[in-house]
């Protein structure tokens, strides 16, 4: 499903600036492209810009995007103390995220991401509808969140259907840089399901149950 929402990071320049005189330096990895390999290229005129018509190679690579593990998967049971296969109602797990990004001069970055999820309905189930909450943060790169966001996504189940997927579509995240030389790597682009405590301490306990859409049960059959 795409999401038109914006994701518009505030912060970003404001932070990035202030981390020269801190003592965890952001270090500009190598990447992106060199100055030779663009000098004969004629910058755009402004409705050209204005119309999306600069075709430019980006001045560095994207940030990195990724699943916190931790909350990559859901598992929610109809009681919570009985944490066996047959007490699952729903399960939840995001197998990958690509995205596109595009920045030249002193642009922001703006970036676009597709999210891939499947969803398990377990022995315990009790309805063929259910709504999953998850969230997209922005962060400079192995520090804590400069923005995040949170989106729902909701699932139906038809007939004996035990998983279905979903490719959720997330526009429009702008991150500011401090300056034109500021590289996407400084930041990171990261997913993952909201989760109750009890939900998360199960992950960190490195447990799992995945729904297998072959040899399920039907609730009720």
């Amino acid at each position: 499903m795409k999401r038109s929402a914006t994701l518009l990071i505030l912060l970003g320049a404001l932070a990035l600036s202030s981390c020269a005189s801190s003592r965890d330096e952001v270090v500009e990895l190598p990447g992106g492209v060199m100055p030779t390999d663009d000098a004969n290229e004629r910058p755009p005129n402004a409705f050209e810009r204005l119309f999306g018509m600069d075709e430019r190679q980006n001045v560095g690579p994207c940030p990195l995007m990724g699943v916190l593990y931790d909350s990559a998967r859901i598992v929610s049971f109809a009681t919570p103390d009985n944490q066996r296969y047959a007490n699952i109602q729903r399960t939840g797990e995001i197998q990958g995220i690509r995205g596109l990004c595009r920045y030249v001069e002193d642009d922001p970055i703006t970036m676009s991401i597709e999210i891939d999820m499947a969803f398990g309905r377990g022995p315990s189930s009790t309805s063929n509808r259910e709504t999953y909450r998850y969230w997209v943060a922005v962060t400079r790169r192995g520090r804590a969140p400069i923005e995040k966001a949170y989106f729902d996504v909701d699932v139906r189940w038809n007939g004996d259907e035990a998983v279905v997927t979903r490719t959720e579509e997330i526009e429009n995240i702008v991150i500011p840089r401090a300056a034109a030389d500021t590289s996407g790597e400084n930041f990171e682009v990261l997913v993952g399901f909201e989760l109750t405590p009890e939900q998360l301490q199960f992950n960190r306990d490195g447990r799992r149950f995945r729904i297998d859409a072959a040899t399920r049960p039907v609730p009720g059959q």
